[in-house]
Protein backbone atom coordinates (compact mmCIF):
# COMPACT_ATOMS: atom_id res chain seq x y z
CA UNK A 1 0.00 0.00 0.00
CA UNK A 2 1.45 3.17 -1.26
CA UNK A 3 1.69 6.03 1.49
CA UNK A 4 1.43 8.93 -1.36
CA UNK A 5 -0.42 6.97 -4.45
CA UNK A 6 0.36 7.93 -7.72
CA UNK A 7 -1.99 8.63 -10.81
CA UNK A 8 -1.86 9.72 -14.32
CA UNK A 9 -4.39 11.72 -15.86
CA UNK A 10 -5.32 11.68 -19.80
CA UNK A 11 -7.84 14.15 -20.45
CA UNK A 12 -9.01 17.70 -20.90
CA UNK A 13 -8.17 20.77 -20.03
CA UNK A 14 -10.96 23.92 -19.97
CA UNK A 15 -11.92 27.32 -18.80
CA UNK A 16 -15.64 27.36 -17.27
CA UNK A 17 -17.47 30.37 -17.96
CA UNK A 18 -19.90 29.83 -15.33
CA UNK A 19 -22.78 32.33 -15.77
CA UNK A 20 -26.04 31.70 -12.57
CA UNK A 21 -29.67 32.94 -13.50
CA UNK A 22 -33.20 32.23 -12.18
CA UNK A 23 -34.52 31.31 -15.59
CA UNK A 24 -33.18 29.65 -18.44
CA UNK A 25 -33.16 31.04 -21.50
CA UNK A 26 -35.65 29.37 -24.15
CA UNK A 27 -34.37 29.49 -27.90
CA UNK A 28 -34.30 32.97 -29.27
CA UNK A 29 -34.84 34.47 -25.68
CA UNK A 30 -32.38 36.61 -23.61
CA UNK A 31 -32.61 36.84 -19.87
CA UNK A 32 -30.62 38.85 -17.43
CA UNK A 33 -28.47 36.54 -15.09
CA UNK A 34 -27.10 37.13 -11.79
CA UNK A 35 -23.54 36.05 -11.23
CA UNK A 36 -20.37 35.15 -13.97
CA UNK A 37 -17.39 33.40 -13.10
CA UNK A 38 -14.13 32.27 -14.42
CA UNK A 39 -12.22 29.03 -13.54
CA UNK A 40 -10.63 26.27 -14.58
CA UNK A 41 -12.00 23.34 -15.17
CA UNK A 42 -12.50 20.25 -17.85
CA UNK A 43 -12.98 16.71 -16.52
CA UNK A 44 -9.70 15.31 -17.09
CA UNK A 45 -8.02 18.56 -14.55
CA UNK A 46 -11.05 18.84 -12.44
CA UNK A 47 -10.05 15.08 -11.74
CA UNK A 48 -6.59 15.66 -10.98
CA UNK A 49 -7.16 18.10 -8.63
CA UNK A 50 -9.98 16.09 -6.81
CA UNK A 51 -6.79 13.36 -7.08
CA UNK A 52 -4.24 15.75 -6.10
CA UNK A 53 -6.81 17.19 -2.89
CA UNK A 54 -6.96 13.63 -1.61
CA UNK A 55 -3.52 12.96 -1.28
CA UNK A 56 -2.21 11.47 -4.62
CA UNK A 57 0.57 12.36 -6.40
CA UNK A 58 -0.75 13.47 -9.46
CA UNK A 59 0.97 13.90 -13.08
CA UNK A 60 -0.98 14.98 -16.04
CA UNK A 61 -1.01 14.49 -19.94
CA UNK A 62 -3.31 17.43 -22.10
CA UNK A 63 -2.78 20.54 -24.15
CA UNK A 64 -3.69 24.14 -23.85
CA UNK A 65 -3.48 26.82 -26.32
CA UNK A 66 -0.80 29.53 -26.49
CA UNK A 67 -2.81 32.02 -25.02
CA UNK A 68 -4.19 33.86 -21.58
CA UNK A 69 -6.99 31.16 -20.59
CA UNK A 70 -3.99 28.13 -21.50
CA UNK A 71 -1.33 30.06 -19.13
CA UNK A 72 -3.96 30.74 -16.26
CA UNK A 73 -4.54 26.50 -16.21
CA UNK A 74 -1.26 26.00 -16.47
CA UNK A 75 -0.60 28.25 -13.17
CA UNK A 76 -3.80 26.19 -11.66
CA UNK A 77 -2.19 23.23 -11.99
CA UNK A 78 1.02 24.57 -10.94
CA UNK A 79 -0.64 25.59 -7.87
CA UNK A 80 -2.35 22.68 -7.04
CA UNK A 81 0.99 20.24 -6.97
CA UNK A 82 -0.42 18.53 -10.22
CA UNK A 83 2.76 18.00 -12.43
CA UNK A 84 2.73 19.48 -16.27
CA UNK A 85 5.46 18.15 -17.72
CA UNK A 86 3.13 16.23 -19.82
CA UNK A 87 0.80 18.87 -20.90
CA UNK A 88 1.81 20.38 -24.75
CA UNK A 89 1.24 24.23 -25.20
CA UNK A 90 -0.12 24.87 -28.64
CA UNK A 91 0.46 27.28 -30.83
CA UNK A 92 -2.21 29.28 -33.23
CA UNK A 93 -4.97 26.97 -31.26
CA UNK A 94 -7.57 28.39 -28.71
CA UNK A 95 -7.40 26.29 -25.05
CA UNK A 96 -10.69 24.41 -24.60
CA UNK A 97 -13.69 26.21 -22.40
CA UNK A 98 -17.00 25.05 -21.43
CA UNK A 99 -20.11 27.66 -21.61
CA UNK A 100 -22.17 26.68 -18.32
CA UNK A 101 -25.62 27.87 -17.38
CA UNK A 102 -26.42 27.30 -13.43
CA UNK A 103 -29.70 27.31 -12.45
CA UNK A 104 -31.93 25.84 -9.55
CA UNK A 105 -29.32 23.47 -8.30
CA UNK A 106 -29.34 22.54 -11.68
CA UNK A 107 -26.33 23.10 -15.13
CA UNK A 108 -25.99 23.36 -19.04
CA UNK A 109 -23.11 23.04 -20.49
CA UNK A 110 -21.86 23.71 -23.60
CA UNK A 111 -17.78 22.56 -24.40
CA UNK A 112 -15.78 23.83 -27.33
CA UNK A 113 -12.98 21.35 -27.01
CA UNK A 114 -10.00 23.63 -28.39
CA UNK A 115 -6.65 22.45 -27.73
CA UNK A 116 -7.89 19.21 -25.95
CA UNK A 117 -8.86 17.60 -29.69
CA UNK A 118 -5.10 17.69 -30.11
CA UNK A 119 -4.23 15.03 -26.98
CA UNK A 120 -2.88 13.17 -29.41
CA UNK A 121 -1.58 8.81 -29.61
CA UNK A 122 1.61 10.91 -30.15
CA UNK A 123 1.50 12.88 -27.12
CA UNK A 124 0.93 9.78 -24.82
CA UNK A 125 3.71 7.84 -26.32
CA UNK A 126 6.28 10.64 -25.67
CA UNK A 127 5.23 10.84 -22.30
CA UNK A 128 4.95 7.04 -21.54
CA UNK A 129 6.81 7.13 -18.86
CA UNK A 130 4.49 8.63 -16.86
CA UNK A 131 2.07 6.26 -17.38
CA UNK A 132 4.55 3.38 -16.17
CA UNK A 133 5.28 5.40 -13.04
CA UNK A 134 1.94 5.52 -12.07
CA UNK A 135 -0.15 3.16 -10.00
CA UNK A 136 -3.68 3.84 -12.11
CA UNK A 137 -4.61 5.62 -14.84
CA UNK A 138 -7.62 7.49 -15.14
CA UNK A 139 -8.77 9.04 -18.65
CA UNK A 140 -12.45 10.72 -19.44
CA UNK A 141 -14.06 11.18 -23.06
CA UNK A 142 -13.26 14.91 -23.21
CA UNK A 143 -10.66 13.87 -25.80
CA UNK A 144 -9.69 11.54 -29.28
CA UNK A 145 -10.90 8.23 -28.84
CA UNK A 146 -8.15 7.36 -30.65
CA UNK A 147 -5.96 8.48 -27.89
CA UNK A 148 -8.28 6.40 -25.67
CA UNK A 149 -7.37 3.51 -27.28
CA UNK A 150 -4.17 4.20 -27.43
CA UNK A 151 -3.58 4.95 -23.42
CA UNK A 152 -5.60 1.59 -22.37
CA UNK A 153 -3.34 -0.22 -24.51
CA UNK A 154 -0.13 1.13 -23.01
CA UNK A 155 -1.32 0.92 -19.61
CA UNK A 156 -1.84 -2.73 -20.09
CA UNK A 157 1.36 -3.51 -21.44
CA UNK A 158 2.93 -1.93 -18.59
CA UNK A 159 0.52 -3.25 -16.66
CA UNK A 160 -0.83 -0.14 -15.06
CA UNK A 161 -4.61 -0.72 -14.34
CA UNK A 162 -7.17 1.92 -15.97
CA UNK A 163 -10.19 3.49 -14.63
CA UNK A 164 -12.33 4.97 -17.28
CA UNK A 165 -15.30 7.87 -16.82
CA UNK A 166 -17.51 7.34 -19.44
CA UNK A 167 -18.45 10.87 -20.08
CA UNK A 168 -19.45 12.39 -22.42
CA UNK A 169 -20.88 9.16 -23.23
CA UNK A 170 -20.13 7.44 -26.97
CA UNK A 171 -20.33 4.03 -27.76
CA UNK A 172 -16.59 2.42 -26.48
CA UNK A 173 -14.54 0.03 -28.88
CA UNK A 174 -13.91 -3.61 -27.69
CA UNK A 175 -10.28 -3.21 -26.85
CA UNK A 176 -11.13 -0.17 -24.55
CA UNK A 177 -13.81 -2.20 -22.60
CA UNK A 178 -11.80 -5.38 -22.18
CA UNK A 179 -8.80 -3.30 -21.31
CA UNK A 180 -10.50 -1.35 -18.75
CA UNK A 181 -10.21 -2.51 -15.26
CA UNK A 182 -12.90 0.07 -13.66
CA UNK A 183 -16.00 2.21 -15.47
CA UNK A 184 -17.77 4.67 -13.85
CA UNK A 185 -20.83 5.79 -15.69
CA UNK A 186 -23.53 7.32 -14.11
CA UNK A 187 -26.91 6.01 -13.91
CA UNK A 188 -27.88 7.30 -17.95
CA UNK A 189 -24.51 6.12 -19.02
CA UNK A 190 -25.00 2.30 -17.68
CA UNK A 191 -28.83 2.18 -19.33
CA UNK A 192 -26.62 2.82 -22.69
CA UNK A 193 -23.71 -0.03 -21.10
CA UNK A 194 -26.49 -2.19 -21.05
CA UNK A 195 -27.22 -2.04 -24.37
CA UNK A 196 -23.69 -3.18 -25.17
CA UNK A 197 -23.40 -6.78 -26.50
CA UNK A 198 -19.91 -7.63 -24.27
CA UNK A 199 -21.96 -6.00 -21.41
CA UNK A 200 -22.25 -9.33 -19.74
CA UNK A 201 -18.12 -9.52 -19.63
CA UNK A 202 -17.93 -5.99 -18.16
CA UNK A 203 -20.69 -5.55 -15.17
CA UNK A 204 -17.97 -6.35 -12.78
CA UNK A 205 -16.50 -3.41 -13.51
CA UNK A 206 -18.71 -1.07 -13.61
CA UNK A 207 -18.94 1.50 -11.10
CA UNK A 208 -22.56 3.26 -11.49
CA UNK A 209 -22.87 6.92 -9.73
CA UNK A 210 -26.15 7.30 -8.49
CA UNK A 211 -25.95 11.58 -7.70
CA UNK A 212 -27.21 11.66 -3.48
CA UNK A 213 -28.22 8.24 -3.16
CA UNK A 214 -24.47 7.05 -3.86
CA UNK A 215 -22.93 3.87 -6.05
CA UNK A 216 -22.67 0.98 -6.65
CA UNK A 217 -20.71 -1.95 -8.04
CA UNK A 218 -21.08 -5.38 -8.77
CA UNK A 219 -18.69 -8.09 -7.03
CA UNK A 220 -19.08 -12.10 -7.09
CA UNK A 221 -22.18 -11.94 -9.37
CA UNK A 222 -23.72 -9.18 -6.45
CA UNK A 223 -24.58 -6.28 -6.56
CA UNK A 224 -23.60 -3.99 -3.73
CA UNK A 225 -24.91 -0.43 -2.89
CA UNK A 226 -22.58 2.15 -1.08
CA UNK A 227 -24.69 4.91 0.29
CA UNK A 228 -24.68 8.59 -0.59
CA UNK A 229 -25.01 11.87 1.38
CA UNK A 230 -27.98 14.31 1.91
CA UNK A 231 -26.60 17.55 1.43
CA UNK A 232 -27.52 20.98 1.02
CA UNK A 233 -26.49 21.94 -2.43
CA UNK A 234 -25.13 25.00 -4.12
CA UNK A 235 -23.67 23.48 -7.29
CA UNK A 236 -23.44 20.09 -8.97
CA UNK A 237 -20.67 21.02 -11.34
CA UNK A 238 -17.90 19.08 -10.74
CA UNK A 239 -19.43 16.51 -8.45
CA UNK A 240 -18.93 13.37 -11.05
CA UNK A 241 -15.23 14.20 -11.69
CA UNK A 242 -14.74 15.02 -7.59
CA UNK A 243 -15.87 11.12 -7.41
CA UNK A 244 -13.79 10.17 -10.31
CA UNK A 245 -10.66 11.89 -8.92
CA UNK A 246 -11.08 10.42 -5.08
CA UNK A 247 -11.59 6.85 -6.38
CA UNK A 248 -8.77 6.88 -8.35
CA UNK A 249 -6.68 8.26 -5.16
CA UNK A 250 -8.19 5.58 -2.87
CA UNK A 251 -7.81 3.02 -5.43
CA UNK A 252 -4.40 3.88 -6.38
CA UNK A 253 -3.62 3.60 -2.49
CA UNK A 254 -4.63 0.16 -2.21
CA UNK A 255 -8.23 0.48 -0.59
CA UNK A 256 -10.81 -1.96 -1.09
CA UNK A 257 -13.59 -1.21 -3.83
CA UNK A 258 -16.40 -0.57 -1.32
CA UNK A 259 -14.27 2.10 0.87
CA UNK A 260 -12.86 3.79 -2.22
CA UNK A 261 -16.39 4.14 -3.35
CA UNK A 262 -17.69 5.42 0.03
CA UNK A 263 -14.69 8.00 0.65
CA UNK A 264 -15.70 9.12 -3.31
CA UNK A 265 -19.28 9.51 -2.25
CA UNK A 266 -18.33 11.72 0.80
CA UNK A 267 -15.65 13.55 -1.40
CA UNK A 268 -18.44 14.78 -3.82
CA UNK A 269 -21.30 15.21 -1.57
CA UNK A 270 -18.98 17.70 0.08
CA UNK A 271 -18.01 19.35 -3.39
CA UNK A 272 -21.60 20.68 -4.11
CA UNK A 273 -21.69 22.96 -0.92
CA UNK A 274 -19.40 25.60 -3.13
CA UNK A 275 -20.09 27.04 -6.22
CA UNK A 276 -17.88 26.08 -9.28
CA UNK A 277 -15.81 22.38 -10.62
CA UNK A 278 -12.88 22.63 -8.85
CA UNK A 279 -13.75 25.08 -5.77
CA UNK A 280 -15.62 22.63 -3.91
CA UNK A 281 -13.59 20.02 -3.94
CA UNK A 282 -12.45 18.78 -0.52
CA UNK A 283 -8.92 18.05 0.91
CA UNK A 284 -8.06 14.31 1.86
CA UNK A 285 -8.46 16.05 6.03
CA UNK A 286 -11.92 17.41 5.61
CA UNK A 287 -13.26 14.04 3.90
CA UNK A 288 -11.35 12.21 6.80
CA UNK A 289 -13.42 14.31 9.02
CA UNK A 290 -16.87 14.14 7.33
CA UNK A 291 -16.37 10.23 7.22
CA UNK A 292 -15.88 10.13 10.89
CA UNK A 293 -18.44 12.51 11.89
CA UNK A 294 -21.08 10.85 9.76
CA UNK A 295 -19.86 7.16 11.43
CA UNK A 296 -19.85 8.71 15.12
CA UNK A 297 -23.27 9.74 14.55
CA UNK A 298 -24.97 6.59 13.11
Amino acid sequence: MNAEPSVCIVGSMNMDLTVTTDKVPQQGETVMGNEFFANPGGKGANQATAAARMGANVHFIGAVGDDVFGQTLLANMKNEQIRTEGIDTIAETSTGTATIILSDQDNRIIVAPGANNLVTPELVKRHRDLIAGSDIVLLQLEVPMETIVAVVEAAAEIGVPVILNPAPYQKLPESVLKGCAWLTPNELEAAAFAEDPLYETIREKLIITRGASGASFTENGRERHVAGYDMSVMDTTGAGDTFNGALAAELARGTAPDEAIRTANAAAALSVTKVGAQGGMPEKQAVEAFLQERKTSE
